[in-house]
């Protein structure tokens, strides 16, 4: 019993271990999303990390339509990059999880 508890916490620790580096690695894949009119673009890394904001000129002149942008600009690339990001740690978190009966969590 006790051997198959050591082995349990190993598998967990190095499921850990491949945890931490998935999201060391999902700070290098960019999400890109803009407007639909192409006017505002932004990328963000799959842990939601905003690398860049490109503005075209044409929306520097109204403020609150620029905000309306960003607004539904951002939204929609946190949303592309948290899906990723939960996909990507659910795959790392299912493949290492030992089977305990009665613990399907990750189906």
């Amino acid at each position: 019993m006790f051997g198959d508890l050591s082995v349990m916490m190993g598998k967990l620790k190095e499921t850990q271990k491949k945890v931490e580096e998935t999201k060391l690695r999902l700070n290098s894949v960019l999400v890109d999303e803009q407007s639909n009119d192409g006017l505002l673009k932004v990328t963000l890394t799959a842990n939601r990390t905003l690398k860049a904001i490109t503005i075209n000129d044409a929306l520097l002149q109204d403020k609150e339509q620029l905000e309306d942008y960003l607004i539904l600009t951002l939204n929609k690339a946190i949303e592309k990059a948290t899906q990723i990001n939960d996909a990507e740690l659910a795959a790392v978190a299912k493949e290492g999880m030992p089977s305990i009966p009665g613990m399907d969590m990750f189906k």
